[in-house]
């Protein structure tokens, strides 16, 4: 295996990490991961493929059949689609997605990547993207793979969080912190 972290404990964890590990051997990283990159596109376009994937009422042969058309039309390289001909017999297709998450924060983690899910009050700008990138890369030490997501109910300024540790310089809660501390005062 891969790691011995708590990702390992999920079954999806361990699916991943034992592609991640063929890939590895085989020096198909890059490829596998810009398969299921594909593949976890498809499945946020189709809710026909969602169902697909998700439904236990479909049958492994009718779930089987159908993911060879798919794989057959998109064009995974035979590591991946093989993988996910595996899932599906083993009827595991439910959880591909956070498989694919999985590999992700594997491969992540053999280049030295960190990820961190940024909420902003407003989709941030490339050029703020780029600064925030290296800001972060100088404070961690590493490169920084940010995940973005825009919430206006911050008002403002961001919420960064890179794995247990979180920066919370949103307007919304610096006025929920006035508000408390306003209130002790009377």
């Amino acid at each position: 295996m891969a790691t011995n972290e708590p990702m390992m404990a999920s079954m999806a964890g361990r699916y991943a990490a034992a592609l991640f590990d063929l890939a590895k051997e085989d020096r198909h990283l890059p490829q596998v991961e810009a398969d299921l990159a594909a593949f976890q596109s498809m499945l946020d376009q189709s809710a026909d493929l969602r169902r697909l994937v998700r439904s236990p009422v479909i049958s492994a042969d009718d779930q089987a059949k159908a993911l060879n058309a798919i794989l057959a039309k998109a064009g995974l390289s035979s590591l991946t689609a093989n993988f996910l001909r595996l899932i599906a017999r083993n009827r595991r297709l439910f959880a591909v997605a956070d498989m694919i998450r999985d590999f992700r924060a594997l491969v992540a983690r053999e280049r030295g990547e960190v990820k961190a899910d940024v909420a902003s009050a407003h989709p941030l700008t490339p050029d703020q993207l780029t600064a925030l990138k290296d800001m972060l890369r100088v404070q961690i030490g590493k490169d920084v793979q940010v995940n973005t997501r825009v919430d206006p109910a911050l008002l403002g300024g961001l919420i960064v969080k890179v794995g247990s540790k979180m920066i919370d310089s949103s307007l919304r809660t610096k006025l929920n912190n006035l508000k408390v501390a306003m209130k002790g005062l009377g």
